[in-house]
């Protein structure tokens, strides 16, 4: 998964979606608005191999709104947050959710795009 911001971190692997309540031996999939805990792969010496939460952005599986509409990105793609929720970053590169936005609205005004 894909860091979205400028924080640092390159590139993000999940760890556990958090708030998950699920069946016994099931794999817990996030989508986008999801607060994930991911540790960071690649990026800058300070921030590589640190666990961090992230909110997930975009998503390549195709999903489905309630208009009817499927929406699927081109890659997968997470920014990073507090654990209060407040973003870290200070832009957000590339488009963004809709659905992200509706749960974090600080992402949509620093988002340079929203879809």
């Amino acid at each position: 998964m894909i860091c979205a911001d400028n924080t640092g971190a390159k590139l993000l692997q999940m760890v556990m979606l958090t708030g998950f309540k699920g069946r016994s031996r099931r794999i817990p999939a996030a989508s986008v608005g999801d607060i994930i805990i991911a540790a960071v792969k690649r990026g800058s010496p300070q921030m590589r191999k640190q666990i961090v939460r992230a909110v997930v952005v975009r998503q390549r599986m195709p999903y489905r709104r309630p208009e009817g509409v499927r929406v699927q990105f081109q890659d997968n793609a997470a920014v990073i947050v507090t654990p209060e929720g407040d973003l870290k970053g200070t832009e957000v590169r590339g488009p963004v959710a809709k659905e992200a936005v509706d749960r974090f609205p600080k992402l949509g005004s620093l988002a340079s795009m929203v879809v």
